[in-house]
């Protein structure tokens, strides 16, 4: 087993920023990887254009990149914001405009995993206003991922770096899948398990592994501290992915962390382990995935 035996992702809103949306995916290939990940890619707007879905499609597609990973619109990330769906007004009405929207897209590229970042506390606004509008607008979102086939991620975020975000540990986000998949039935909704994040927040990382693994649908990963590559921190990134590999999550890991030049960033993988291999019969992230 060992980092040999996963399959990587790049995330492409946080790696290779250098270069202009469009040119990420080739980047990413010329790297080694055939897979990729994107937050909300239009931060200004929750409704892009026809044009700019069809040209980032086309960029995947010239690359021979998979998208296995979509943020629906976040709100100003990166920025201050960490999700809309959770805040009233203006900010709910524009996630509810971009469900369908990155639905669709998804559909479009193939891609079988959304994710729902839940939103930060508003001063003045009582939690329990926000808890419900939150759940409505998953609900709604989970509907949307099931029409295409797709999953709907929730994700803990760690309370040093995102202090208004409610959901800082695994037991909450655990709880909101289930209300998510209670409310609609159709069992779609996942825990994103980010390990950086949960370690920020000084949780047994092993235990949530064993506690959750057959809740995750989708993984992401980065060194702490510094929230650098496998090996710039003190994270036993090997082992944890060892783990979780044994009690049976055979998913996508996104490399979600941060590096000044990412191509040279990945010399603690093998260029022949960067190709996503396919997943085995029991793979948890299996609906629809290639």
């Amino acid at each position: 087993m060992g980092y040999t035996d996963q399959r990587f992702d790049v995330n492409l809103s946080i790696l290779f920023t250098e270069l202009p949306l469009l040119e990420r995916p080739a980047a990413a290939a010329a790297a080694g990887f055939t897979a990729v990940e994107l937050w909300w890619p239009w931060i200004d707007t929750a409704t892009p254009d026809q044009s700019e879905l069809d040209a980032l499609k086309k960029a995947l597609d010239d690359a021979g990149t998979q998208l296995v990973g979509l943020n629906f619109y976040a709100g100003q990330l990166p920025g201050p914001d960490r999700g809309a769906l959770s805040v009233p007004g203006e900010e709910s009405d524009r996630f509810r405009a971009n469900i369908e929207v990155a639905a669709d897209f998804a559909a479009s590229v193939g891609c079988r995993a959304l994710n729902a970042l839940y939103g930060n506390r508003v001063e003045g606004v009582d939690p329990q206003i926000q808890d419900t509008l939150a759940l409505e607008n998953l609900v709604l979102a989970a509907r949307a991922a099931d029409r295409i086939g797709a999953i709907l991620l929730i994700e803990t975020l760690n309370k040093p770096e995102s202090p208004l975000y409610p959901l800082v540990s695994a037991a909450a986000a655990i709880e909101v899948v289930d209300k998510v998949n209670a409310a609609t039935g159709l069992g779609n909704a996942k825990f994103l398990l980010d390990i950086y994040h949960l370690s920020m927040n000084g949780e047994d990382v092993g235990e949530v592994i064993a506690r959750y693994a057959d809740r995750t649908g989708h993984v992401q990963i980065a060194d702490n501290p510094g929230r650098g590559a496998p090996g710039t921190g003190d994270l036993p990134l090997e082992q944890l992915l060892d783990e979780l590999r044994k009690a049976g999550y055979d998913g996508w890991v996104g490399l979600e962390y941060k590096a000044a030049d990412a191509a040279a960033s990945f010399a603690w993988l093998p260029a022949e382990a960067r190709a996503a291999r396919r997943p085995s019969p029991y793979h948890l992230f299996s609906r629809g995935t290639s």
